[in-house]
């Protein structure tokens, strides 16, 4: 009678053995597709904010597309209006500041265009063209401006040169050739005062508007992570309690705001 028994002891063993690996995938896949579903929520908020809190079935995810659609069109209407101010003061530093100085158009940066706001007028690069290189000197200019900083700089006295060919004379013509306008970009407001107001007006505007449009990008990536870790921790929440939780925040303007987390019972 001990085979028998023996016998069923081996099998109950053999029946052990072979049902443990099995429970221990089914536990597996379970846990692993609970960690999906948790983690799913915040993945789809950050890429799409609100998608997370929809998935769920919170309704809130509307407040979050809301926000993302306001800020994202206002971010591209910004960018519209930088755009266009930026073409208009072009156009008005050619066809006025320029007109006679530049037969062709030429674009170059900013700062070009910063100081063109500045100052009435570039001045001349060199005062005699056909002889020795001669710098503006009339300091109302830019370039007149440019030389008065390289003679105060390596001159011992900016009001009286010293020998040309000497390297303080020579260290500042370098220093104004480096700095100075050129004839290809230089520039007059001089009687067209109303077109000066409007490019100062323009350039301001349009640096304003790119200068919003950038922190509207901010605003929009904070909208991504706010419903990200909204959508996190409502999922991590109903996950670890095994009951419906919701985190809800409530902004109250000037006075700040709370957070609140509610589980259902």
């Amino acid at each position: 009678m001990r085979v028998p028994v023996l016998g069923s002891a081996a099998g109950i063993c053999l029946l052990a053995a072979t049902a443990v690996p099995g429970s221990a995938q089914a536990v597996d896949s379970a846990t692993t597709a609970a960690r999906a579903r948790v983690w799913l929520p915040p993945l789809a908020s950050l890429v799409v904010p609100g998608s997370g809190q929809l998935i769920t079935g919170r309704d809130r995810g509307l407040v979050y597309i809301a926000a993302e659609v306001f800020l994202l069109s206002r971010y591209i209407q910004l960018l519209h209006d930088g755009h266009h101010g930026s073409d208009r003061y072009r156009e008005l530093a050619f066809n006025v500041a320029q007109r006679g100085f530049a037969t062709t158009r030429r674009d170059t940066v900013f700062e070009y265009y910063e100081t063109l706001e500045r100052f009435d007028a570039s001045g001349v690069y060199d005062r005699n063209p056909t002889g020795a290189f001669t710098p503006e000197d009339n300091p109302n200019t830019y370039n007149g401006t440019v030389w008065l900083l390289a003679r105060r700089t390596f001159w011992p006295d900016p009001a009286h040169p010293p020998a040309p060919g000497t390297t303080p004379y020579l260290e500042a013509i370098n220093f104004y050739q480096l700095h100075a306008i050129g004839p290809n970009y230089q520039w007059s407001w001089q009687g067209s005062p109303l077109e000066l107001e409007e490019y100062r007006a323009t350039i301001r505007g349009s640096d304003d508007a790119f200068r919003s449009a950038q922190n509207q990008l901010g605003l929009l990536l904070a909208n991504h992570l706010a419903s990200a870790i909204d959508a996190l921790i409502s999922s991590r929440l109903s996950a670890g309690l095994r009951r419906p939780a919701n985190l809800e925040t409530t902004y109250l303007g000037r006075r700040g705001a709370f957070v609140s987390i509610s589980v259902a019972f």
